[in-house]
């Protein structure tokens, strides 16, 4: 019994010190990179595995809460606001009857056309989905998704009541709303401020 006892104790501490290595975070919450090299059945390092391979998991990008939602454009495909997260966007909120969006719409659609790395993202409500599909069609605004926000969930998110009006979002991931119609030089100059 006694020499079982020495031989019970090195399990026991072998096992502890193994259960105390791995991903644990450290004191910032990162986690821990580990290393492992592969041994062969007699316990030593075997010579094509003494490279050590790190895992450390990437960290989830920060995603502002205005743009943690989902959508389905006007040709009935899926949308990620989160897939804005990180790049500059202009959100342009429109309805297909307003005679002050169908104004804009030709500024709006060179104004995409010439944003560069700016994606523009249209967001139409206050009518049924053909019309606004009739909309995207009679403007030339196929350039960019347009999202059919039908019950206007993503408006509200931007507290947004009426159109046009317009989200300006940061690389950073600030959020700017503009809740008045801007003119050609005013939408110019508030896209170009996000390069």
């Amino acid at each position: 019994m006694t020499r079982l006892r020495p031989a019970l104790v090195a399990v026991i501490s072998t096992a502890l010190v193994l259960t105390g290595c791995g991903d644990q975070p450290d004191a910032g919450g990162a986690p821990t990179p580990t290393t492992s090299i592969k041994t062969t059945p007699a316990g030593q390092p075997s010579d094509d595995a003494r490279a050590s391979t790190t895992s450390i998991t990437a960290p989830p990008r920060n995603v502002p809460e205005q743009l943690d939602f989902t959508a389905q454009t006007v040709d009935g495909k899926e949308f990620a606001g989160a897939s804005l997260a990180g790049k500059p966007a202009v959100l342009w909120f429109w309805a297909p009857w307003c005679p002050k969006c169908q104004a804009e719409a030709p500024t709006i659609a060179e104004a995409a056309r010439d944003a560069g790395d700016v994606q523009f993202v249209g967001v139409a409500a206050q009518d049924e989905v053909p019309a606004m599909r009739d909309f995207v069609r009679r403007f030339d605004l196929g350039a960019f998704p347009h999202l059919a926000d039908t019950d206007a969930a993503v408006w509200r998110r931007f507290g947004v009541t009426y159109q046009p009006a317009y989200a300006f979002i940061s690389s950073s991931g600030d959020v700017q709303v503009e809740t008045d119609q801007l003119d050609e030089d005013e939408l110019l100059a508030r896209v170009d401020a996000l390069h």
